[in-house]
């Protein structure tokens, strides 16, 4: 049985996740009907769209494991389940960090004006720096998943064995933190992105107050606007690192629901509060929620006039 307290967090987290699907699948479909429309794919379009399916994927493997950990937690020693949740949560989140690095570096070489020369180098190749990146996603792949394997197989040998598991933490951590340096680096790029925006948005505020152009108010407030999502990023980021971390620790210390079901909350946080971030800081999917809101207003105005 769960406490209130695993209770009421475990409902937040289905809550994170349900918002989270419902937001990234709104993401998706307004840029694929985009894409019907146009019949043209802009970048920004593609990682949007790439994000979110994969986001999708990552966020029902995590609340699928989840739940097996809390309610069913032999089903992780039986079988090849294990293998087949950690192998597509290891594709899928490595796949949704790198579209995340992508879209935030994009955001910043196309907004940000900086007058140092490897800024101005990459701004005039971005489709190299993402063929970079993508190699990098795929040596992190190749690197990881035989690790993974290793860890897997030796978890499944020695479960139980309380001494071997005593002697094994560190070397359990040491083996997390290098299957996962892959995605330490679309981390450290993400928030070193988001950062240098953040100071280019803060100076060209400054900036504008000094000069006393008219559209200041205007463009302070727009600034100021995306300053605050990036920093929301940057925490819920944080957030669901520091998450996953709670999490990998709940493997090697006494079974405790509660500080795994408090991992698996902070883990949900950033897939469901992205995703609203992207659609507030995207004028068309900001439009789009308004027209598919006014939408739902209209149709529940019209059956409450026919029930009357």
């Amino acid at each position: 049985m769960l406490s209130a307290a695993e209770g009421i967090l475990l409902c937040v987290v289905t809550s994170e996740a349900v918002l989270g699907v419902l937001g990234d699948t709104f993401i998706a479909l307004v840029n694929c009907m985009e894409y019907a429309k146009n019949k043209k794919l802009s970048k920004i379009g593609f990682i949007l769209i790439g994000l979110a399916i994969s986001r999708i994927g990552d966020l029902w493997i995590i609340i699928l494991q989840g739940y097996i950990q809390v309610f069913v937690p032999h089903m992780l020693t039986s079988g090849n389940i294990t293998e087949y949740i950690t192998y597509i949560w290891v594709f899928l989140n490595h796949l949704s960090v790198w579209f995340a690095t992508n879209l935030n570096i994009l955001y910043f070489l196309k907004i940000a004006n900086f007058s140092n020369s490897v800024f101005l180098w990459l701004k005039s190749r971005i489709c190299a720096v993402f063929i970079f990146l993508s190699g990098c996603l795929f040596t992190s792949w190749l690197l990881c998943f035989p690790q993974f394997s290793k860890m897997l197989n030796n978890s499944k040998m020695y479960w139980g064995n309380t001494s071997w598991a005593q002697q094994q933490k560190n070397v359990f951590l040491i083996n997390q933190s290098l299957t996962n340096l892959g995605i330490f680096f679309f981390i450290i790029v993400s928030l070193i992105t988001c950062f240098l925006l953040i100071v280019f948005l803060w100076r060209h505020i400054r900036q504008m107050h000094s000069e006393g152009s008219r559209l200041r108010d205007l463009n302070t407030e727009a600034h100021v606007k995306a300053m605050k999502l990036l920093i929301s990023f940057m925490i819920l980021f944080i957030l669901h690192f520091v998450g996953l971390s709670i999490q990998v620790l709940c493997f090697i210390l006494p079974q405790n629901n509660l500080l795994f079901i408090t991992g698996l909350t902070a883990t949900c946080l950033y897939p469901c509060g992205h995703s609203i971030i992207l659609i507030l800081g995207n004028k068309q999917l900001k439009q789009a929620s308004l027209k598919a809101l006014q939408h739902l207003m209209c149709c529940e105005a019209k059956r409450n006039l026919s029930v009357t």
